[in-house]
């Protein structure tokens, strides 16, 4: 069984993206060829990440839903692939539980799901599989509704039978939510964390990021992504998700540091 609590001590886990897709908002597809998904994941562990996410259908704003079996053959070169080459945990991009159920026979730790909703069927996958699973609030949300949401999902987890060691929670940064929304979220952590769930926090290159530091272009977002981690780092956030791993690390690494003199910790 995939126990986050294995992977977080104490410090923000760094998840290191890879879009095996060739119309990303962040990379326009310049590791859609499994050979290159592959390279680029390794070259993220070493910049220092804790965890590689593997996204074959993209999500951002106006996206063209692909079906189950073009994102399996999307990843087919490249999750048994990397399988192979590192022993760090492997997360899969997916609200498809066809996708999730290939994924953790091929290599996959953990389900990175953005539906925003009880799959049964995921449930199930989860279960048998004890593989780790990433819950995302999904849509319009204030702190108290993602909090809600949250409570809501962890019970009906437990009411299925899954462990709360396999659940980690996403409050969906850019995900249905409006500017003030996202920056509420990012900056007020403490107010719906849930104790003993992991929580992880998703802005890399992201639009709020682009319109909050009045940069255009996603790849030069790095300095605002890095003042939107720290404040969630003081939060209690524990999972980062970012792009930019071997620049925005730095940023983390000091943000963990200032946690430790953060009185209210």
């Amino acid at each position: 069984m995939f126990n986050f609590n294995t992977i977080i001590n104490n410090r923000p886990i760094i998840m290191g993206i890879v879009n095996v897709t060739p119309d990303s908002f962040s990379d326009g597809g310049a590791h859609f060829d499994g050979e290159k998904a592959v390279e680029y994941a390794l070259e993220l562990i070493s910049d220092g990440a804790d965890i590689i996410d593997l996204g074959a259908q993209s999500t951002r704003p106006g996206y063209t839903e692909i079906p189950p079996e073009e994102e399996i053959s999307r990843l087919s070169g490249v999750l048994p692939v990397l399988r192979k080459k590192t022993d760090k945990p492997i997360s899969v991009d997916t609200y498809f539980p066809a996708v999730a159920q290939w994924a953790v026979e091929n290599g996959a730790d953990i389900i990175n799901d953005v539906s925003g909703v009880f799959n049964t069927d995921m449930a199930q996958i989860v279960k048998n599989s004890g593989a780790g699973w990433v819950i995302m609030h999904n849509g319009d949300g204030s702190e108290s509704e993602v909090k809600a949401f949250f409570e809501d999902m962890v019970q009906r987890c437990a009411d299925f039978g899954i462990n709360k060691a396999q659940i980690c929670l996403d409050m969906g940064i850019g995900f249905g939510k409006t500017y003030e929304q996202n920056l509420e979220l990012i900056a007020n952590v403490s107010a719906y964390k849930l104790p003993d769930y992991p929580l992880l926090l998703g802005t890399s290159r992201k639009r709020v990021i682009g319109a909050a530091s009045q940069t255009q272009n996603p790849t030069e977002r790095i300095y605002g992504n890095i003042a939107a981690d720290t404040a969630a780092i003081l939060g209690g956030a524990d999972i980062i998700r970012i792009h930019d791993v071997k620049n925005e690390i730095k940023g983390i690494l000091t943000a963990k540091e200032l946690k430790k003199w953060t009185k209210s910790q």
